[in-house]
C-alpha cells in the first residue's frame, strides 16, 4: 500500500462471512528482559478503545452483527482479527484500522488490564500441563527471548510503565511492520480502499532485528508441586520455519506423538494404560526450533514412562519410521492441512502469516507437494540430526531432581 502497509487478500465468493486481520511483526523474543511481556500488554490494550470509541462501543459494534473479535500474542508476532457477515466486512476493516492506528493507551486502562494479566499469570501457574511446557522452552532456550513466557512474569508486568507501552507500540506499530490480511466474499481492491482509509499509522517503521539463540541448553528443570499427576516435557532444539527438513521432521513428530496412531500414543496410553494426554509436536520459528513430547502421568511411573520415550525417540534416530508409518502420517498432515482452510478465518490467518514471516504466500498445492515429496530416508536423517542433540527434560509435579537426574 502505499502507507507501507502490506494487503493480501484471498476472495472465497461463496462465503457468508469476511475474515480480517492485522498481523504486526512484533512479539515475545523482541522485547528487553525488563519489559517482558509488553507485546501482550498491548494485545490487551489496543480493544480497549480508541480516543473517539470506547472499549463497550467496539464490543458492541461486532456484536450488533453478530461477529466476534479476538487476538493473541506470540514469539514473533502479535495478531488482531475479526470475523463478520459478509456485508458488514468493512466494520471488521474500520475497528481494526482505528484501534491499531490510534489506540487510547490510556494510563487507567493501562493499571486496570494491568490487573488482568497478573490474574491471567496466575491461572496458567495453576495448569501444571502448561507450566511444563513453558518450563522446557526456558531450558532449550536459556537465557533467550524464545525461552521467556510470553506474558512475562509477575514481576515485569507489575513494573512496566505507561511510558513503556506507549513508547513500545509507537516503536513497532508502524506501516513497515504491519500486514493486513482478508479473506471471504470480499473485493480486493474494495479491501485496499478500505485500509487506506482506515489504517492511519505514522509512515515508516522497521521490522526487529532477531539474534538466534546460541550456548547451551540445560538438561534438567523440576519445579516440585503437590499435584496427581507429574507433567512431563521433553525435548530438543530443531528446525528453524524454513529449513528444507521441516516437514520431514512434521512426519517425524506426527509418528512419534501425532495422535490416536502414533508410536507414543499407542504404547503409553493404548497399550501400557500410563497416561492420558501425551503429544508430541513441533515449534519454528524465524531462525531456531524444536522438538518436543509431553506426557502427564503418575508420579509413580515417571521413571517407567520416560524409559519408553527415550526407547522411541532412541528407535526413531536409529530405524527411523516404516513406509506405512510414512503413508498414515502425510495422509494425516495433507489432510488435516487442507481440512483447515475450509473457513475464512484459517485462510485469512495463513496469508497474514506467510506474508509476515516469509513476504510471500506459499501456494497450498506448493505445501502439499512438499509434504508428499518427504521420504521415509529423509525422516531418518532429520530425525538424526535433531535427536542427537542434548535433550532438555522440565517436570512439574511431585517429583524431585534427583530421582530425574538418576534415571538410567
Amino acid at each position: 500500500m502505499p502507507s507501507g502497509i502490506r494487503l493480501v487478500t484471498e476472495r472465497m465468493p461463496d462465503a457468508l462471512s469476511v475474515s480480517s486481520g492485522v498481523w504486526v511483526g512484533v512479539g515475545a523474543r523482541d522485547e528487553a528482559a525488563e519489559i517482558s511481556g509488553v507485546s501482550h500488554f498491548l494485545e490487551h490494550l489496543l480493544f480497549k478503545g480508541t480516543e473517539t470509541r470506547s472499549a463497550k462501543s467496539i464490543a458492541e459494534a461486532i456484536d450488533r452483527v453478530g461477529g466476534d473479535m479476538n487476538a493473541f500474542t506470540s514469539k514473533e508476532v502479535t495478531a488482531y482479527y475479526t470475523r463478520l457477515p459478509a456485508r458488514h466486512w468493512a466494520l471488521g476493516v474500520e475497528i481494526l484500522g482505528s484501534v491499531v492506528s490510534s489506540p487510547a493507551l490510556r494510563d487507567t486502562d493501562i493499571e486496570t488490564e494491568r490487573e488482568v494479566i497478573l490474574e491471567e499469570l496466575g491461572m496458567d501457574e495453576d495448569a501444571l500441563d502448561d507450566r511444563a511446557l513453558t518450563l522446557l522452552a526456558e531450558s532449550l532456550f536459556p537465557g533467550h527471548p524464545l525461552g521467556w513466557e510470553t506474558a512475562g512474569d509477575k514481576a515485569t508486568v507489575t513494573s512496566i510503565t505507561p511510558n513503556d507501552v506507549r513508547t513500545f507500540f509507537n516503536t513497532w506499530y508502524r506501516p513497515e511492520n504491519i500486514v493486513v490480511s482478508l479473506a471471504g466474499a470480499v473485493d480486493h481492491d474494495e479491501a485496499a480502499a478500505a485500509v487506506e482509509r482506515w489504517f492511519t499509522a505514522t509512515p515508516g517503521g522497521a521490522r526487529p532485528s532477531r539474534v538466534p539463540p546460541v550456548g547451551e541448553t540445560r538438561p534438567l528443570a523440576v519445579i516440585r508441586k503437590k499435584s496427581e499427576q507429574a507433567h512431563i516435557a521433553l525435548g530438543y532444539r530443531a528446525v528453524d520455519r524454513d529449513d528444507p527438513d521441516r516437514e520431514a521432521l512434521d512426519v517425524a513428530a506426527q509418528v512419534l506423538g501425532g495422535g490416536p496412531s502414533s508410536r507414543l500414543f499407542d504404547e503409553i496410553r493404548e497399550q501400557r494404560g500410563l497416561a492420558y494426554s501425551v503429544f508430541a509436536s513441533q515449534a519454528t520459528y524465524a531462525d531456531a526450533g524444536a522438538l518436543s513430547v509431553y506426557v502427564g502421568t503418575s508420579p509413580d511411573h515417571v521413571l517407567e514412562v520416560l524409559d519408553i520415550v527415550d526407547g522411541e525417540l532412541l528407535n526413531l534416530a536409529t530405524n527411523g519410521i516404516s513406509e506405512h508409518e510414512l503413508e498414515i502420517a502425510k495422509g494425516y498432515l495433507t489432510g488435516s492441512f487442507v481440512l483447515g482452510l475450509e473457513d475464512s478465518a484459517s485462510r485469512m490467518s495463513r496469508l497474514a502469516g506467510h506474508v509476515s514471516a516469509r513476504g510471500y504466500v506459499r501456494p497450498v498445492d506448493e505445501q502439499v507437494a512438499r509434504l508428499d515429496a518427504v521420504t521415509a530416508a529423509d525422516v531418518l536423517r532429520v530425525a538424526k540430526r535433531v535427536l542427537n542433540g542434548q535433550q532438555s527434560l522440565a517436570v512439574v509435579g511431585p517429583v524431585t531432581k534427583k530421582v530425574l537426574a538418576n534415571r538410567s
